[in-house]
């Protein structure tokens, strides 16, 4: 091996392959897994890399990457409907934080430009670990992973002004130069240009590149994208990772968005790595050890102060359960990278001096490192305790006789019910998952809580009434329950079931319902469309299938006679599919006949 480089490169490489599957073993995560590897590899470890401020710099890329990404999936259109949680909740901690925070800086003996920044700085989370946490326990699209993005979001666009402000509390509170207005007319010229950037000339750039049919290429216009917007905001004083963020959302409904995702994916998961052992490198070990009890005391007192904020912005104006709060709170309560950046320029401003700058550095780096054990010990506690049971039995009903009676309001009983509210006909929909019924109520759905199988319940519903029930639930078992209590309380009722598979059905067909099973026309349609893609006539394709579908119908009564004869039923199976490919034998002999009658001498010429 040459170079300094390339060593350095394997070592990171080694590092990170051995300690995040280690890690990841012990259900710790990826993210302590490159801290880990950053701290033994840092300066106050091993000592492989003297100097970890050139790594953190570059290893941002990554966190620029992360939040370009992030962007692509938030189009202009969902990034409106986000504004009240976004300026709304993010708005409420960053503040509340930021004063609380101040305020214990300023009891603990700094002066009060000191305090705000510090107060201010300690208020912004990690990005970078709090969306990997997420990500790691498939939580992103949860009620807690979505109110800490929108913080989190909020924390980035708080920062530009942070940064805009240091400069003038280094010169005095006072000062009337109007030094700041320069700066923000340059950060809103930079933010004009992105914009006009990203919504005019870069799709016709994009198309232009994908004609070329070169996937490196593409790649380069990626990553030009990425790393030019980050420099664009980086020279007008404003947060590279927000420019990423901007190009991100303003591709977010192109149609290079996919594209641009897979490119940008593996560069940023690398990175991203990269970071997290940059920051472990960044934990002033020696400073921990010379002074235990005060880092840890600013540690306790910051993420306590911050996890209390969260947890009560979590409950409003966050709305969330106090289970999803407190899991906001593990996963926001600790500091952020960017802090080691105000902290750079608050040293540079004088406003802090350099002891108080690596106590700080010092603590948010504890704090990163503590936050993945505080998110798997929460959620160990949490599961250990599952949420209890909702309290109420089942809702009130209106006393509105409908037609319908639709149990399990889900992906399948949805689409029933809109076919049904399309034709005008009255229907009552019953839901047994509290949170379910919650959620599509918020879209408009008229859906009612409580558990089908009861007969209270039916009766409630008007159950006498109805002239067919739906059972849409997606537990066999649960579905058949429930259709037990319909037949033995309305004998006469029309019952339609869906079946997750034929025993399913077998077993709705005992209880007289009819069975539905939730793939078969799906599949169906999909190998219309498949067999019409390798050349088939649609009218022919079409035939196949209605063909597959009688056979099939007729094959599940049979082998419904046969359901307790394991023997008889793997032979029914084998003459089922003689049988079916016969039938279509005989429909190729149809159609060949049919083309003879219909062009003579055409069906007589030798194909060449």
């Amino acid at each position: 091996m040459h170079g300094g480089g390339l060593e350095l490169a394997l070592v990171f490489l080694l590092a990170a392959v051995i300690a995040v599957p280690l890690l990841r073993r012990f259900g710790l995560g990826a993210v302590l897994g490159y801290l880990a590897a950053g701290v033994a590899l840092g300066p106050f470890g091993l000592r492989v890399v003297d100097d970890a401020a050139p790594v953190l710099a570059a290893s941002e890329i990554g966190v620029v990457m992360l939040l370009f990404v992030i962007g692509l999936e938030l189009s202009p259109a969902r990034l409106r409907v986000m504004r009240n949680p976004v300026f709304g909740s993010g708005g409420a901690q960053v503040a509340l934080s930021g004063l609380a925070l101040a305020g214990l800086a300023w009891l603990a003996g700094l002066d009060a430009r000191a305090a705000i920044v510090v107060g201010l700085a300690l208020a912004l989370s990690s990005t970078a670990v709090g969306l990997q946490l997420l990500a790691e326990r498939q939580a992103l699209t949860a009620a807690h992973g979505r109110l800490a993005f929108a913080v989190l979001l909020f924390q980035d666009l708080a920062a530009i002004p942070l940064l805009a402000a240091i400069p003038l509390l280094g010169r005095g509170l006072d000062t009337g130069d109007g030094a700041l207005w320069p700066a923000v007319l340059q950060a809103l010229a930079a933010i004009g240009a992105l914009v006009f950037g990203g919504r005019v000339l870069l799709r016709h750039v994009y198309r232009a590149v994908a004609r070329t049919n070169m996937p490196e290429v593409f790649t380069g216009a990626a990553l030009l994208t990425v790393l030019g917007a980050a420099w664009l905001m980086q020279i007008a004083g404003l947060s590279a990772g927000l420019g990423a963020f901007l190009a991100g959302v303003l591709l977010a409904d192109s149609e290079f968005r996919h594209e641009l995702e897979a490119q940008i994916d593996p560069f940023k998961g690398l990175l991203l790595g990269l970071f997290f052992m940059a920051v472990g490198m960044s934990i002033d070990l020696d400073r921990v050890a010379a002074e235990p009890g005060l880092i840890a005391a600013i540690v306790v007192v910051l993420m306590l102060t911050k996890a209390l904020v969260l947890f009560g912005v979590g409950l409003h104006p966050g709305g969330l359960r106090p289970r999803d709060a407190l899991q906001l709170a593990a996963v926001l309560a600790l500091g952020g990278e960017f802090a080691f950046v105000v902290f750079d320029e608050a040293l540079r401003a004088r406003v802090i001096d350099a002891v108080l700058r690596d106590r700080l550095v010092a603590a948010v780096g504890v704090s990163m490192a503590l936050t993945p054990l505080l998110v798997v010990g929460l959620a160990r506690l949490l599961a250990a305790r599952p949420a209890p049971a909702p309290k109420r039995e089942f809702d009130a009903i209106p006393d509105t006789q409908p037609q319908v009676l639709v149990a399990g309001f889900g992906r399948f009983g949805q689409i029933v019910a809109r076919l049904l509210g399309a034709r005008r006909i009255r229907f009552v929909a019953i839901e047994h998952r509290a949170e379910q019924v919650d959620f599509v109520r918020r879209f408009g759905n008229l859906v009612y809580y409580g558990d089908p199988a009861r007969p209270e319940l039916l009766r409630a519903a008007g159950a006498a009434g109805v002239s067919v029930f739906v059972i849409a639930l997606d537990d066999p078992a649960h579905a058949l329950r429930t259709v037990r209590t319909i037949r033995r309380h309305y004998p006469q009722a029309k019952v339609f079931a869906r079946a997750r598979d034929r025993r399913h059905a077998w077993a709705l067909m005992d209880l007289g319902a009819d069975a539905i099973r939730e793939t078969l026309h799906s599949s169906l349609r999909m190998g219309e469309d498949v067999l019409v893609a390798l050349g088939e006539a649609p009218g022919a394709a079409q035939t196949h299938a209605r063909r597959f579908a009688e056979h099939d119908a007729h094959l599940l009564e049979v082998q419904y006679l046969l359901q307790d004869d394991e023997d008889a039923l793997l032979q029914s199976s084998k003459d089922a599919r003689r049988e079916l490919e016969q039938l279509f034998d005989a429909d190729r002999g149809e159609e060949a006949l049919a083309a003879v009658e219909a062009d003579p001498v055409r069906a007589a010429t030798p194909a060449p």
